[in-house]
């Protein structure tokens, strides 16, 4: 169980990266209803991350 602060950014991040990659798949798919869910985990730690300051401008592939 992550115990600090860089601990937890550091899942979400790598969490971030596995979900752009499930996006990227799922647009390539063409399946919307599974890009659509993708996208709403996607916000919640683009927001996460944006909060921990993290700087996400080289780590977004979306960039939505």
């Amino acid at each position: 169980m992550p115990d600090t602060n860089l601990e937890i950014t550091q899942k979400a991040m790598e969490d971030f990266k596995k979900i752009q990659e499930y996006m990227l798949l799922a647009k390539e798919e063409n399946s919307v209803k599974t890009y659509a869910k993708l996208k709403k985990e996607y916000l919640y730690l683009k927001s996460f991350l944006n909060v921990a300051g993290v700087n996400l401008t080289d780590i977004d592939e979306i960039k939505e």
